[in-house]
C-alpha cells in the first residue's frame, strides 16, 4: 500500500507561486545563509511542465531508458561518478522537503552540511565533541580516526572496513556514506588518508631537529588542514576538469564566476536540484573493483548491501581499478552522460507506489517543477551559450519528447540532453559529446563548487592561493592509494 506522507508522493499543490513577482527581481546574494539553499537565476522565471508528459519521459522501457545498450564513456573513470556523489554528502542534506508543494522559498529550507567542502563527513564534530570516532591516548590521541581495523572484534573484513557498531551501523560523520559500497570504501579511504598525513607530519616534525614535535590538538588540525586542501585540489582538478572540462575550469580560476556570486557560500537549487543530478545519467550497471575479480551488478546487492558490513574480501575497492593512478591499469569507466539512464533506475525497486514514484528521471523532473526551476533554454540564453548549440540540444529533447516543444524545457533533461550532444568542453577549443557537461551544466557545476572554495576562509582557494599539493598526494588516484593496505587474497 502507498503511504501518502511518503517522500515524493503526494501531488503537486499551490500554484499561485508561480505568478509571484518577488521571485523575478534582483536577489542579495550576500544576504543568503549558509544553512540554507537559495537560487542562482532569480532573475528568470519558473518553468512548468504538465506531470503526465513528465511521466511518459521516465516511464520504463520509454526514452531515457538505455536497456541493455552499454554505452561507456572514452575516459572517465566510473570511481570519479561515485567521488561526486562524495562531494554532494559533504555539501548538501535537504531533509525536508518532498513534491506535495511548491517551494517558493529556498531560503525557508535548511541546509544540514556546511556548504564548505570541509570534510565534516569524515570529521564530524571533532575530537573534543565526538571522541569515539578518534583514537584515545598514545601520540595519536584525538588525532587518528578510527576503522574497522581498530577493532579486532568487528564482523566481517575488519581491517578493509569502517569502524561499525555491534548492529553494523558504520560509525561516521554522515551515515550516508555507507550506503553502498563503492562510497563506504571511499569514505574509508579519506580516513586512512587522514591518518596516513598526521603520521608523515608527525614523522617529520620528529626529524626536524629544529622544529617542535608536531603532537596532539597541533598535529591534529595541521594533518586535517592538509587533508581537507588535498581533498579540495582533487574536486578542482580532477573531478570539475573530468566533468565540465578543464577550459570551463581555466576561465572561471582566471577571470572570476559571473553567475554564482555574492559573499557568502549557499548552495542554488539549480545546482542541487538539476544540474548535480547528471551523475544519475553516468552509473554503469555493473563495476569490477579488483583486478581479477567478478564484475558486479551495481544493484542487485552483489557488492553488498548499504549500511552492513564488510563481508566478502572480493568486494574490497582497489582504487587502481576505478581512478586514475600511476599503475598501468585498464580503468573500468563510467556510462556516457547523456538523456539515458539505466533501467533499474526508472523502476526503483525499494520504492512503494505507483511507477512514476519509482522513476528516478520522473522524480528529478517533479522536482524541478517543485523547486521552480528556470528552463534550461532560458538559462543558456542568460548565459550567452552559443545559438548552435541551444539548437542542438533543443532538438535532443524533442527527441525524447516531442511534447515539450521548444519553451520551458525541464533543467535538468535540457543539461543531460545538451551533455548528450555538445558535451564536455577540451583544450583544443572542441567539445566532446557525452564525456562531460555542456556549456550550461559545466558552468552550474564549476562556479558553484570552485565559488563555495573561494568564499571559504578556511579552504586553499580562500586562505592560500599559492597552496601546491606534495607530489606524492597532488592527485585524487595518489591520495586515494597511497594509504590503501595489501589487499584481500582473492579465491
Amino acid at each position: 500500500m502507498t503511504n501518502p506522507d511518503y517522500h515524493g508522493m503526494k501531488s503537486l499543490e499551490g500554484l499561485n507561486p508561480y505568478c509571484s513577482m518577488s521571485l523575478y527581481g534582483d536577489e542579495d546574494m550576500g544576504g543568503l545563509r549558509e544553512d540554507r539553499f537559495g537560487r542562482m537565476f532569480p532573475q528568470l522565471r519558473p518553468a512548468y511542465t504538465r506531470p503526465d508528459i513528465l511521466r511518459t519521459i521516465g516511464e520504463p522501457g520509454g526514452a531515457m531508458d538505455s536497456g541493455a545498450r552499454v554505452n561507456r564513456t572514452d575516459g572517465v573513470p566510473a570511481g570519479i561518478i561515485f567521488f561526486g556523489q562524495f562531494i554532494d554528502h559533504d555539501i548538501t542534506l535537504d531533509a525536508s522537503t518532498s513534491f506535495d508543494s511548491v517551494i517558493d522559498n529556498p531560503g525557508e529550507i535548511s541546509n544540514l552540511r556546511t556548504p564548505t567542502l570541509d570534510l565534516d563527513c569524515i570529521y564530524g564534530l571533532g575530537p573534543e565533541a565526538q571522541p569515539y570516532l578518534y583514537e584515545q591516548g598514545g601520540a595519536f590521541g584525538g588525532v587518528k580516526l578510527l576503522t574497522g581495523a581498530d577493532n579486532p572484534g568487528q564482523n566481517g573484513v575488519n581491517e578493509h572496513d569502517l569502524l561499525r557498531s555491534p548492529n553494523g551501523r558504520a560509525i561516521i560523520g554522515d551515515p550516508r556514506n555507507d550506503e553502498n559500497r563503492i562510497i563506504s570504501q571511499l569514505q574509508l579511504t579519506i580516513i586512512r588518508f587522514h591518518n596516513h598525513v598526521a603520521q608523515v607530519l608527525h614523522d617529520e616534525s620528529v626529524a626536524d631537529p629544529t622544529a617542535k614535535d608536531l603532537e596532539g590538538h597541533d598535529l591534529y588540525e595541521a594533518a586535517r588542514e592538509q587533508t581537507t586542501w588535498h581533498y579540495q585540489w582533487a574536486v578542482v582538478n580532477d573531478f570539475l576538469t573530468a566533468m565540465c572540462g578543464t577550459p570551463v575550469v581555466e576561465r572561471i580560476l582566471g577571470c572570476g564566476r559571473e553567475f554564482y556570486c555574492g559573499h557568502t557560500p549557499f548552495i542554488p537549487v539549480e545546482f542541487s536540484v538539476a544540474a548535480y543530478r547528471f551523475g544519475h545519467s553516468m552509473i554503469p550497471r555493473n563495476v569490477q573493483v579488483r583486478k581479477g575479480g567478478d564484475r558486479f551488478d551495481l544493484f542487485d546487492g552483489g557488492l553488498g548491501a548499504g549500511f552492513s558490513a564488510v563481508t566478502d574480501p572480493a568486494t574490497v575497492v582497489d582504487w587502481h581499478e576505478l581512478v586514475d593512478t600511476p599503475l598501468p591499469r585498464s580503468l573500468d569507466l563510467a556510462d556516457q552522460l547523456d538523456t539515458k539512464l539505466v533501467s533499474i533506475l526508472l523502476a526503483l525497486p525499494f520504492i512503494d507506489g505507483p511507477p512514476e514514484d519509482k522513476s528516478l528521471a520522473t522524480r528529478n523532473l517533479r522536482r524541478g517543477n517543485a523547486f521552480l526551476l528556470p528552463a534550461g533554454e532560458k538559462v543558456a540564453e542568460l548565459m550567452g551559450v552559443d545559438d548552435a548549440h541551444v539548437t542542438a540540444t533543443l532538438a535532443k529533447v524533442a527527441d525524447v519528447n516531442a511534447d515539450l516543444g521548444n519553451d520551458g524545457i525541464p533543467l535538468w533533461l535540457y543539461i543531460l540532453a545538451e551533455a548528450e550532444v555538445v558535451g564536455r568542453a577540451e583544450s583544443d577549443g572542441s567539445f566532446k559529446p557525452g564525456e562531460g557537461l555542456g556549456p550550461v551544466g559545466a558552468t552550474i557545476v564549476a562556479e558553484v563548487l570552485i565559488g563555495l572554495l573561494e568564499l571559504d576562509d578556511h579552504s586553499y582557494l580562500g586562505a592560500n592561493r599559492d597552496f601546491i599539493p606534495r607530489e606524492e598526494w597532488d592527485t585524487l588516484g595518489k591520495f586515494a592509494t597511497v594509504a590503501q593496505p595489501e589487499l584481500p587474497v582473492l579465491p
